[in-house]
């Protein structure tokens, strides 16, 4: 038989084979696995594309009253952070100036003990943004983790920890605060400490959200692709699922800090929060209270700052929300 550029003439190299093999025909070349490229396909779907983060990003910038937010809440933080440095008195230096109004020397006047308030607020405010982001970043990762578990598996573990969730939303929050704070907020003393305690109840909401949407994940394509290429749990649920949940999860974790810097407040103002020789805006806030008449400018200024910072927060948060709302996303 003569030699053959191969690939040129396949119904003579078909014959060949055939007659090579005895007559049997030979097997044909064997098809992608279809479940290998649903898994494929599935890991390129959980990924945000560029042009999706494209259209959040442009969206939230867009979003006037979030822009709005977001340069008072920097204004804040940074201010707060830096002006410190370069100012003439620390939160904790009493002057000989005793309950005097504002003045070149003291732009938010000082307190009966001689306190220059600005120094005071701008401590205070950072301590407030500082315990609001630390309740926001515990709380997320335990509501997260929780709705996480409970939306995958379902069954007894999504029973179990969804009566736990129940029994923390059941019981009154400030009033569990109020009895915690009694009994352990002087022997902690600390910021760290009630970061904690405010975020160990503030994960609820956020573990019903990232349940419900978990459930519904669950029962995708490429979620069953998954499994059925054996990919462990940890991976579904981190690489394909939370990308999924992480709208909600942002929006929330935005409005948690303004919901935790507000419930601190009013924890400090009770005086059950921060102790000295710390300060934040609620006990700034408290410590005014019977003054703010007389010496208004103690109560008004700390009062001000938190306003403005759980504005600004809720301005963000909403932002957020209508940018990664996809059914607003064509306008």
């Amino acid at each position: 038989m003569p030699d053959i550029e191969p690939g040129t003439h396949p119904e003579v190299e078909a014959e060949a084979a055939r007659e090579a093999l005895g007559g049997i025909a030979p097997l044909p070349a064997a098809e992608p696995a279809p479940l290998r490229d649903a898994a494929i396909a599935a890991h390129d779907a959980a990924r945000p594309s560029r042009g999706q983060l494209r259209i959040v990003t442009s969206r939230f910038f867009r979003h006037k009253l979030a822009m709005t937010g977001l340069v008072i809440f920097l204004i804040l933080l940074f201010g707060s952070l830096i002006i410190p440095y370069f100012w003439t008195y620390n939160y904790a230096t009493i002057t000989n100036q005793f309950a005097t109004g504002p003045s070149a020397a003291h732009p938010f006047g000082t307190d009966l003990i001689g306190h220059d308030m600005f120094a005071q607020v701008l401590s205070g405010t950072l301590t407030s943004i500082e315990t609001a982001l630390l309740v926001a970043g515990i709380s997320t990762v335990i509501g997260t983790l929780i709705g996480a578990l409970a939306g995958y598996y379902g069954g007894v573990i999504d029973q179990v920890l969804m009566r736990l969730t129940d029994l923390v939303l059941v019981v009154p929050l400030l009033a569990i605060l109020l009895v915690l704070s009694n009994k352990f907020s002087k022997q902690a003393n600390s910021q760290l400490f009630v970061g904690l305690l405010l975020a160990l109840l503030f994960w609820t909401y956020l573990a019903r959200l990232i349940r419900g949407t978990f459930m519904s994940l669950r029962e995708r394509e490429f979620i069953e692709a998954e499994h059925a290429i054996g990919a462990s749990t940890w991976r579904i649920i981190l690489i394909h699922m939370v990308p999924n949940a992480a709208g909600a999860i942002v929006v929330n974790a935005t409005l948690t800090v303004a919901g935790a810097m507000l419930t601190e407040a009013a924890l400090s103002f009770l005086g059950l929060g921060i102790q000295p020789p710390q300060v934040d805006l609620g006990s700034l806030i408290a410590a005014a209270e019977g003054d703010a008449i007389a010496l208004p400018w103690l109560f008004y200024f700390p009062s001000v700052f938190l306003v403005l910072a759980i504005l600004a927060v809720n301005f963000i948060g909403d932002g957020l929300r209508d940018a990664l709302d996809p059914t607003q996303r064509g306008h």
